[in-house]
């Protein structure tokens, strides 16, 4: 019978407590990657207003290589290279396609990809379509990263290593050790992409990110989210030009989409200028982060010095439970299970953004209490 097979593969998720179903926006945010509180600022509403008034198209009209390459996203691209102080720049739909196409069109066959074992999903997807073996590396382990790369050359690997990595992990709060993972690079020729997601407008010089320092160096590529602490929606990759270029010749999750709207990329660069412009978000930022450790930690919240504070709670279902007991209080903190998370690591999420004030914390912290 027709979805014979899928209703059966939703019951046995509903038994293991991991069925998952969309659910409105309710309660107070401690949810949301809205780091600095963008998506619904008024800068960006009057930067989209702006490009209305001025004529800016709402959709593209086609990919960037028919007739969708709108000037507007080819300002932002300019604009992006001069703020992350790289050759080029390139803007993706998404950071899921963004990640897809790097590591399915950049790595060559003789290449080898070597990857931090908690990276995004979507590199994973990437992977799976690289024509490039890859071995995941023991999380935030710059040694095993060369062990791994050592083992490869000493098999008879010619090509180039192709390191990737996230700036700061989304499910832990946790950071990469980005200067050894460079020399790492350095010492074996090999790239190193960075995955700045939950970095970009957050953390680094100017809130350029964690590897800013990395930037416009020629193995060096970064990728920063505009669906977070920007509060827009997409991805930019920066780079060297030639590898610029040769996603857009090669990479398949470019090619064949849909350009994003011209709107979008008006309002990602309005976000770029308000995280140049207003440093005082980030430090605010960074003053509730240090109070909601200090409130949160006696709790059992673990302390990871970002923004991302998960309390681990273990099994699926008690999670659950909890997130649910948690979000009756009124505060929005999601429960996450595997497979978004190892097995038996089951956690409540807590976000801190600017969409919430020392006195929510406090109070979180008697809910959770």
């Amino acid at each position: 019978m027709s979805g014979e097979f899928h209703r059966g593969d939703l019951e046995r998720l509903h038994e293991a407590g991991r069925y998952r179903a969309l659910t409105p926006r309710a309660g107070i945010d401690f949810a949301s990657n809205d780091y600095l509180g963008l998506a619904s600022d008024q800068r960006l509403r009057d930067a989209v207003a702006a490009a209305l008034a001025r004529g800016v198209a709402v959709g593209s009209g086609g990919s960037r290589l028919l007739r969708g390459n709108d000037p507007e996203i080819a300002a932002l691209e300019a604009d992006a290279a001069a703020m992350f102080g790289s050759e080029a720049a390139l803007y993706f739909a998404t950071g899921f396609a963004a990640n897809v196409a790097l590591l399915a069109a950049l790595p060559q066959p003789a290449d080898i990809i070597v990857y931090d074992a908690l990276i995004h999903a979507s590199a994973h997807d990437g992977m799976k379509l690289s024509r490039a073996p890859s071995v995941a590396a023991a999380h935030n382990d710059a040694q095993a990263v060369d062990d791994a790369i050592a083992a490869w050359r000493g098999q008879g690997g010619k090509g180039t290593p192709w390191i990737a990595v996230e700036s700061l992990y989304s499910m832990d709060g946790d950071r990469a050790p980005i200067a050894a993972l460079a020399e790492v690079a350095a010492r074996h020729d090999a790239m190193l992409i960075v995955d700045e997601a939950h970095a970009t407008g957050v953390w680094g010089t100017g809130g350029r990110g964690l590897a800013a320092t990395l930037e416009g160096q020629p193995n060096v590529i970064t990728l920063h989210t505009c669906g977070k602490a920007l509060g827009c929606e997409g991805a930019l990759v920066c780079g060297p030009q030639v590898f610029i270029d040769f996603l857009v010749n090669r990479a398949r999750p470019f090619i064949f989409s849909t350009a994003p709207s011209p709107l979008m990329a008006a309002a990602v660069r309005e976000a770029l200028r308000i995280v140049a412009d207003e440093p005082a978000r980030r430090e605010t930022l960074h003053w509730l982060i240090a109070h909601a450790e200090r409130v949160l930690s006696p709790l059992g919240v673990t302390a990871t010095g970002s923004q991302l504070l998960p309390l681990i709670v273990g099994g699926d279902a008690e999670t659950m439970a909890r997130a649910s007991a948690v979000q009756a209080k009124g505060f929005d903190v999601r429960g996450i299970r595997p497979p978004t998370v190892p097995a038996g690591t089951a956690r409540l999420r807590i976000s801190l953004t600017l969409n919430v004030t020392q006195g929510d914390i406090d109070r979180l912290a008697e809910a959770l209490a």
